[in-house]
Parts: structure tokens; sequence; C-alpha cells
């Protein structure tokens, strides 16, 4: 596993947890389902082509965390806003704020994916 920050998402429907990511450019890297149920992601490991990436699995009720799947939020840089932003629709995503210039430099967009998180999407790579 690579170094760097990794989002974490939890989805009622994991497999479409992982195949949602994977149509806006995201690899798979690792899988883990239950033994007795393979229906249910233990964990999983999505990487980004530009570093970093995602962990997601089934929700599962846990205390002090969300107590719904679907609350989660990310930011990936790509060089591509508008074609991850056509992906992302094509996938099933619904568009909050279509791809443009921002005034802090870079381009951006922001989707929902099928099960409510919040995927942003921009050429800013920041100040650091």
């Amino acid at each position: 596993m690579s170094t760097g920050l990794w989002v974490t998402l939890t989805y009622h429907d994991a497999d479409a947890g992982l195949a949602w990511p994977k149509a806006v450019g995201f690899t798979e890297s690792a899988i883990y389902r239950d033994d007795a149920d393979p229906a249910v992601v233990h964990h999983a490991e999505l990487s980004w082509p530009g570093g970093g990436g995602i962990m997601l699995g089934t929700h599962q009720p846990r205390p002090g965390w969300p107590d719904q799947a679907g609350t989660g939020s990310a930011y990936a840089v790509t060089d591509d806003v508008d074609g991850t932003y056509e992906a992302a629709l094509a996938a099933g995503g619904s568009s909050l704020r279509e791809p443009a210039d921002q005034d802090y430099g870079g381009r951006s967009c922001v989707v929902r994916d099928p099960e409510g998180n919040l995927w942003s999407f921009g050429s800013y790579r920041g100040e650091g």
C-alpha cells in the first residue's frame, strides 16, 4: 500500500461501491470478503492513479461511526476533470457541480455516487 491519505467509505451494496470508483479511474488493489457471505466486503482498497486511494467495505453499525452508508466525501486530483466527471455520470453518479475553473486555481467538479457519497475531482494539487 502506498503512503499518503486514504479516504474510507462504507456502502450498503459493496459490489456497487467497488464498481463505481473503478468506472472513474480507481484500480482494485485488494478485497477481503466474508467467507460465509461473499456479498459482505470486510475491507477493499482501490488506488488512485495520482497516489493514495480509498478503502471501503459493507456498512456495519459501529459505535461512534455514522449510522448510515453514503455519508463520506473525497477529493481526487486528476488532470482530466471533464473526462472524469463524464465517467462518473455515466456510472450512475449525479452532478452537484459541473466542471469549472476555480478562483484559487485549477478546475473542479462535484458528483454524488449512487449511495450518496460526495466526490470532488479537481486539478488543484494544494499549496503544500
